[in-house]
């Protein structure tokens, strides 16, 4: 996956609200803010659940409290019938789509659209067959990996490589729906940096930019966020969703926190050279003829920088001048050769 840093993918996920145009809208309003790539969720409710009024199939507590699992995902879903639609779509705006998949029926049916990412999220990183499935396509794959272990990102990790992926990215991912500060240990960036050999990026469900920002100086190199459209009330995903023009804000942040960090090695900036001049350097206080031995009351170590060095006044000190030097003259760097200082 060639991509530039830090890559912003919008979620749409169930913000459309049963609606192709509102899917459609959004898909525009991430292009609009500088989203990189927009990102569909595909699945039906029976590829998630059944249809049971059994205690095991409601939601107890959180965001979805009293929900049956299969009336979430019928509210939720972004129906099979819109996606060749919403793939022209994104393509006439010019900007990436791909989409979550949660089942190797749904890797079938991308796969006719040339999906060119799969994404899986942290609820399914540990189905082995569906990283199989996708791993076999041979395109990138991005595993959110809220919940999960170190042994079973691992598991799922090599489970991609041993089927033929060659291009995955870890994503760190709390999975609190919205995510509050606290629950995040930004420090599990850098160990998936040290422990696999792959992009390593954040699914981020905090309702800020702290947390992308902070994750970016950690490391991350990819940041998915759920958005919405400006001033919209309604969505199941809409507490932990950007809106509007805040992506746009979002994407700034990001972007400047990456550029901050700025090159892989020690590095200072050519801007910074106008100021050396207010640096200190050595400078004759009284008059030097020739022959005369430097001393603490001919030199001092004082600012402006025209002269050479402080670090050379251990040296000077006790040497003869080769030269008359005026008063209030800076050293020059020529009596560092003719007297060999260190």
């Amino acid at each position: 996956m060639k991509i530039s840093y830090p890559f912003f993918i919008a979620e749409i996920s169930a913000n459309h609200c049963g609606s192709l145009d509102l899917a459609k809208k959004l898909i525009n309003c991430a292009k609009v803010n500088g989203a990189n790539a927009v990102k569909l969720q595909t699945f039906t409710p029976d590829s998630m659940t059944i249809k049971s009024n059994n205690k095991y199939f409601k939601i107890k507590a959180g965001l979805w409290n009293g929900y049956r699992l299969w009336d979430l995902y019928d509210k939720a879903q972004t129906p099979l019938s819109w996606h060749k639609e919403l793939f022209a779509y994104a393509k006439k705006k010019g900007i990436v789509i791909f989409s979550s998949v949660f089942d190797e029926h749904g890797v079938d049916f991308l796969e006719k659209l040339k999906c060119p990412i799969y994404k899986i999220s942290s609820f399914e990183m540990n189905d082995l067959l569906l990283i199989k499935k996708i791993a076999e396509t041979k395109k990138p794959i991005i595993i959110s990996t809220g919940m999960s272990s170190l042994e079973e990102i691992e598991l799922s990790y090599k489970t991609a490589i041993k089927y033929g992926a060659k291009d995955i990215t870890l994503l760190y991912c709390v999975s609190n729906y919205p995510s509050k500060i606290s629950d995040f240990n930004l420090h599990n960036i850098n160990i998936l940096k040290k422990k696999f050999n792959c992009r390593i990026g954040l699914s981020d469900h905090s309702t800020n930019n702290k947390v992308a920002i902070a994750a970016i100086a950690a490391g991350a190199e990819v940041i998915e966020k759920h958005i919405a459209l400006d001033n919209q009330k309604k969505g199941l995903d809409i507490r932990f969703s950007l809106k509007g023009k805040n992506i746009k804000k979002f994407k700034e942040d990001i972007d400047l926190a990456y550029n901050l960090l700025g090159y892989k090695k020690f590095y200072r900036n050519i801007s910074e050279d106008k100021s050396k001049i207010f640096r200190r350097s050595i400078f004759a206080v009284k008059n030097i003829s020739k022959n005369e031995k430097f001393s603490k009351n001919n030199i001092r170590k004082i600012r402006p920088g025209y002269g050479i060095s402080p670090k050379y006044y251990g040296s000077l000190l006790g040497k003869k001048s080769p030269v008359n030097i005026k008063k209030e003259y800076p050293i020059n760097k020529n009596l560092i050769y003719k007297l060999k200082l260190n």
